[in-house]
């Protein structure tokens, strides 16, 4: 029997010791120094079996951006549990604390990047974003259907980016759901370190912005990059690597210019461009899709309704819905029934019902429609979702619907 308890700062070592033996990784000193920090920051439970620490969670404080609002939503991290000590309910019994500890914090919501998809669905978790790889090959000239920007590009000192580029992100959030905030912290450590974590070929961040100097900027890219590998001695020749680790525009012609600006960079021939969304507007904008081509589609944010009342009557909508909605959720009981969900622009209202219900599903299929990511109907297809008022999942598709899609590329 494990003892579920809080993790004090002097384990936090012994903590990040448990995560590199699961997840097989041997860090240098620096980057154990950053996890240290981080976890400092971080709620954190762990599994003791007498004394040794036999699995591990942490919390990071985010808010996360949900269509018209923007809540409290901890963000999962370095999960673990020993070899020594799998499927003993470790992993359930630090769960249900993490749940517990956001439920009585009043979030309505929480969040994870899940390093194998089949674990996270059975506590309710629901994939909510999808993300692409985008690569471009830039050994000739980028083509567009609209003409790019004007306006001056410039190169910003990674020292005075978050200044130039954070307000800008921060804007952003509010336009696409599932975006988490950024703490100082993470902008230093995660996007403007000086070095790359999981590659140390790859130059120091890049951050080139598009406006006049004396006025706010209208989209930024970070960038690093990766010499031509010239081959020789039988190898293949590689050419240079430009990695977009991300691209924020006002407009599309915006982001012309900066996609335009990137696939031009001397001694590079490809851009890779991991996490973008399913509906980033190059996909359209670019001339010719042979040279601008997704390449990977994987589930990105995982999300869990902790509250499915809070989190729906938190939320803006789209279009006028009534639906009565049979819920299941054995972790949390208390969403748990079946509920009259009324909805539309003017706001919505979740209360318990007696009538039939319209449509049957878990709280995880819940939780990936909520941020409008995936179709009702696309799970009422799959078997997911049963629809025993026909036209209910179209109904509620329509009210959840959002302009954009949701996206996330912070991983965490």
């Amino acid at each position: 029997m494990v003892d579920i308890r809080e993790v004090p700062e002097s384990d936090i070592d012994r903590a990040l010791e448990l995560a590199y033996l699961v997840f097989h990784d041997r860090p240098e000193k620096e980057v154990r120094e950053k996890h240290h920090a981080l976890l400092a920051s971080c709620d954190r439970i762990g599994a003791y079996d007498g004394t040794v620490l036999a699995g591990f969670m942490a919390a990071h404080d985010f808010r996360l951006s949900v269509p018209g609002a923007d809540l409290p939503c901890p963000g999962l991290t370095f999960v673990g549990v020993a070899p020594t000590h799998r499927r003993r309910g470790v992993l359930t019994g630090l769960m249900g604390e993490m749940l517990r500890r956001t439920a009585d914090a009043g979030s309505p919501l929480a969040a994870l990047w899940a390093s194998e998809a089949a674990i996270y669905g059975r506590f309710g978790y629901g994939s909510a974003t999808t993300g692409v790889t985008i690569e471009i090959d830039s050994t000739r000239p980028l083509a567009l259907r609209i003409d790019p920007d004007p306006r001056p590009l410039r190169l910003v000192d990674p020292e005075e980016a978050v200044a130039v580029i954070g307000p800008f992100h921060e804007a952003a959030r509010a336009g696409r759901a599932g975006r988490p905030t950024r703490s100082e912290q993470r902008w230093a450590e995660e996007w403007l370190a000086e070095q790359d974590e999981e590659d140390e070929e790859l130059s120091p961040p890049r951050i080139i912005v598009l406006g006049e100097a004396d006025r706010p900027i209208a989209g930024y890219v970070l960038y690093r990059t990766k010499p031509d590998d010239g081959g020789g001695a039988g190898r293949t020749r590689v050419p240079g690597l430009v990695r977009v680790d991300e691209l924020e525009a006002d407009t599309p012609a915006v982001a012309a210019a900066l996609w335009e600006c990137v696939a031009s960079l001397d001694l590079t021939g490809r851009v890779r461009a991991w996490g973008r969304p399913v509906d980033d507007p190059l996909l359209h904008f670019a001339a010719d899709r042979d040279q601008v081509r997704i390449t990977a589609q994987f589930p990105a944010l995982w999300l869990r309704l902790v509250d499915v009342h809070a989190a729906l009557t938190r939320r803006s909508w789209a279009a006028p819905v009534e639906v009565v909605l049979e819920v299941h959720d054995v972790r949390m009981p208390a969403n748990a029934g079946r509920f009259r969900l009324e909805a539309g622009p003017g706001g919505a209202t979740y209360e318990h019902a007696d009538s039939a219900a319209d449509l049957a599903l878990d709280v995880r299929e819940l939780a990936a429609c909520y941020l409008g990511g995936t179709r009702v109907g696309e799970l009422v297809a799959a078997g997911l979702v049963r629809e025993h008022t026909p036209g209910a999942a179209a109904a509620l598709d329509a009210a959840l619907r959002t302009a954009v899609l949701p996206h996330t590329s912070d991983e965490f």
